[in-house]
């Protein structure tokens, strides 16, 4: 009988924990939703179970309809643990090996010498990117596809960024190779050979590689992504920008994005990403470590996952995408077994990754308020910097935040964590920017550091 009493006074408690942590959570994003930071959905479990699980917004702004928890997404970044899992399946089946240079697959490329597999899927390979190759050389009146892009490789042989191992870069370039290699090695494409060894035996039914420019198809409950035109004063989709727009025109490539998805799906692949069905130990092994460079650094960086470590929350396997309006984000707790999905359809100056303080909900933590900064300090942080090496860097301003520019069209926002210290937003191993002023008040320079890849360096202000 006591055993009885104590054990519904267990699931007593563990009932009102879970509902405090729904409650807290909800009461978090719902905040953000109502200034116009998070428009999207979330999905929370602990050992598969769902905990909380919800939409917010809209997912078509003209026709109003609202998003639900069955809704599909471009996952944009997010699809490179597709393309890595998709590599590791040929390999199970001998069809590959890591160590096999890229040049056995797409010889045009055979230039890039000793660079492989392996360093294609932990961005050691040192491979330029390929937007801004087309951003230069395409006729942007065309839809670019993944042979497009090898051609203009071959034809314009840009120099590698580094030696192969020598260092981590992230490369979109790595995972559209990828994507060929497994085309030419399946004869099928990208989105078919996908399906076949990931999504059908996974019971994935609402994921599929869908390229809505390239090759326009209806698809019920999807979400649009949207940003923010300054010239309209509005959300727009990225074909409103014209045809010549970077997500219009780079629509027809695969391997580095292009998976769409929704929650339910997500959280299958979590579950069967601990199980046996498609992988096993010794492919979770590979999948989920990180890889030593030359020097003895860390790439922190598995096939398709980052990788990191905390003390409060043990190994976290993680990865974020942005692209056309999409934000996207997975986490797996792997020592822990949680999980955070977080799918949003407006990426906006606004729009908050809302991940860190569910995490700390999660773990019984209080969530944090974000740091307030001034926008005429901020203001004082944008402009050009030049490290020891003589790179030029750029820190710029918009709508009351600052950012870091990493491609062409693409930047990251740094997030205050004091009123001279920032940190990457969603990036992981954490990277930080700390400004320092000068005794009459301007900023004089910054220093970045990623301790897990030796990062650490100044950038003094030019303008």
């Amino acid at each position: 009988m006591k055993k009885n009493i104590m054990l519904l006074l267990l699931l007593t408690c563990s009932f009102k924990v879970l509902a405090q942590k729904e409650e807290l959570i909800d009461n978090y994003i719902n905040e953000l939703y109502q200034k116009n930071a998070f428009n999207g959905n979330i999905l929370v479990a602990e050992k598969g179970q769902v905990v909380f699980e919800k939409s917010y917004g809209l997912a078509n702004e003209k026709t109003q309809q609202k998003l639900n928890t069955q809704t599909c997404f471009e996952l944009a970044s997010v699809s490179k643990q597709f393309t890595a899992m998709g590599i590791v399946q040929l390999q199970k089946k001998g069809k590959l090996s890591y160590d096999d240079k890229i040049s056995k697959y797409i010889p045009e490329l055979s230039f890039y010498g000793d660079v492989t597999i392996k360093n294609l899927l932990t961005h050691t390979g040192g491979i330029p990117d390929y937007m801004d190759l087309l951003a230069k050389e395409w006729d942007k009146s065309k839809i670019a596809t993944n042979d497009d892009v090898i051609k203009a490789f071959e034809k314009q042989k840009p120099a590698p960024l580094f030696s192969p191992n020598e260092k981590w870069e992230y490369s979109n370039t790595g995972y559209l190779l990828l994507a060929t290699i497994i085309e030419r090695i399946s004869k099928q494409s990208y989105g078919e050979y996908l399906d076949k060894v990931i999504f059908k035996p996974l019971k994935m039914n609402n994921t599929f590689v869908y390229r809505r420019w390239f090759k326009p198809e209806t698809k019920n409950n999807y979400a649009s992504g949207y940003l923010f035109s300054r010239e309209l004063n509005k959300k727009v989709t990225p074909d409103e920008f014209g045809s010549d727009f970077y997500v219009v025109y780079l629509d027809g490539i695969v391997g580095d994005g292009m998976v769409n998805s929704n929650l339910e799906d997500l959280l299958k692949w979590d579950r069967a990403l601990y199980g046996d069905e498609i992988i096993n130990d010794n492919d979770r092994k590979m999948i989920f470590s990180s890889y030593e460079m030359s020097g003895q650094r860390s790439t922190d960086y598995g096939f398709g996952w980052m990788l990191t470590n905390s003390p409060d929350y043990g190994k976290i396997a993680l990865h974020s995408g942005s692209w056309g309006g999409y934000i996207t984000y997975i986490e797996r707790h792997l020592d822990n077994d949680k999980t955070i999905i977080v799918l949003q359809n407006n990426a906006l100056s606004t729009t908050e990754i809302p991940v860190k303080n569910i995490r700390r909900i999660l773990y019984n933590q209080q969530p944090e308020k974000q740091v307030k900064i001034d926008n005429s300090t901020l203001q004082q942080y944008a402009g050009k910097y030049v490290t020891e090496t003589g790179k030029t860097k750029e820190i710029i301003y918009e709508d009351g935040k600052i950012y870091v520019p990493v491609g062409q069209e693409e930047k990251l926002e740094l997030i205050p964590v004091s009123q001279t210290k920032f940190i990457v937003d969603g990036f992981s191993p954490e990277v930080s920017y700390e400004f320092t002023f000068d005794s009459e008040g301007k900023v004089v320079k910054y220093r970045v550091q990623q301790p897990e890849q030796g990062i650490d360096y100044e950038a003094k202000k030019i303008e």
